[in-house]
């Protein structure tokens, strides 16, 4: 059995996390920064939240993650914690760039301080950048350019660093767009559009539909951590990156779509943007061969399947649905 710390667990994917390492038997400590401003984190929605050691501190203190490390008997650390919102980094990127660097090598420091057996890093796919060859893969370089995409290429490089040159057992992940139910960040896509085709309003769109992403179901990006976590042993995993996708693009015209059409309430979408937004990158997928091959992993849920269970999620919890504009 491990007891593995995560941060950021109160959040999307975190949460999701905490249940999957729960199911398998290992301990499960949660570190955020605070209580949400929200009625219900999606640790609570998934009511594993009494499951979970939970402890309130700030990452960047070191001190404090030494201490929580060590007080748990900490084995396993999966850093998740992050500034996510692209829009909030360009906004304010000193506050992103404390959160989402300084934060991780001040885990990192602990980490190494406190001999934790296996850390695994949460980057994005975000932090090549803009690239014309595609699928990305973990060989190319990182042209990050905005705020956020520079903030999470930093905070990959460091982690990767403290394996080269100080031999802590850490590999980084750079996945797709992830997405599935307990997402409450309405500013993205998948949930805003779910949520508004099941109570009868038209998805948004802000481009013309034409951009293609990557998309990655929440129980597949689980299963990814813990297949790197579970190979740290290694020497072709440790200090290494690796892409987890769904396998192909899609439009994002083709996923609102196809959220109206399983919604069943007989929406359409709203098209008011014109081509891409700016400073958004037009065609973007990851090619995961290397976590295939070095880690046995592959996806198991496709798109429209991923997308019938998230609406199914936000139907079965009306509370967390944002109100009609």
């Amino acid at each position: 059995m491990s007891i593995a710390l995560v941060t950021g667990a109160r959040g999307f994917i975190g949460a999701w996390l905490a249940r999957a390492l729960l199911e398998r038997g290992d301990q499960v400590v949660s570190l955020d920064k605070g209580r949400p401003e929200r009625p219900a984190s999606t640790l609570s929605l998934l009511e594993i939240e009494a499951e979970v050691a939970d402890v309130v501190g700030d990452l960047r203190d070191g001190d404090l993650m030494r201490h929580v490390l060590r007080e748990h008997r900490v084995t396993d650390v999966y850093h998740l914690a992050a500034e996510p919102i692209v829009a909030t980094v360009k906004d304010s990127p000193v506050r992103g760039f404390e959160t989402n660097v300084r934060g991780t090598w001040s885990l990192l420091d602990a980490c190494l301080a406190e001999d934790v057996e296996r850390v695994v890093v949460a980057s994005s796919d975000k932090a090549y950048g803009a690239h014309k060859a595609l699928p990305y893969r973990e060989d190319f370089a990182l042209n990050a350019t905005a705020p956020y995409e520079a903030s999470k290429a930093a905070a990959d490089v460091i982690a990767r660093s403290y394996w080269h040159s100080y031999g802590l057992p850490v590999a980084v992940t750079r996945f797709a767009n992830i997405y599935g139910g307990g997402d409450l960040n309405f500013s993205r896509l998948i949930p805003e559009a779910v949520c508004a085709a099941i109570d009868g309003r038209a998805p948004v769109l802000r481009s013309d539909g034409s951009p293609e992403r990557d998309f990655l179901y929440v129980e597949d990006a689980t299963r990814a951590y813990l297949a790197i976590a579970d190979n740290l042993d290694r020497d072709r995993v440790r200090g290494e990156a690796f892409n987890a996708g769904g396998g192909r693009p899609f439009r994002v015209g083709e996923v609102v779509e196809t959220i109206a059409r399983l919604a069943g309430t007989g929406v359409e979408p709203e098209i008011r943007g014109d081509g891409n937004p700016a400073g958004e990158i037009d065609r973007q997928y990851v090619d995961a061969a290397k976590l295939r091959e070095r880690c046995g992993w592959e996806p198991e849920v496709e798109l429209e399947q991923g997308l019938g269970r998230a609406i199914d999620w936000y139907r079965e919890h009306p509370q967390v649905r944002p109100p009609a504009a």
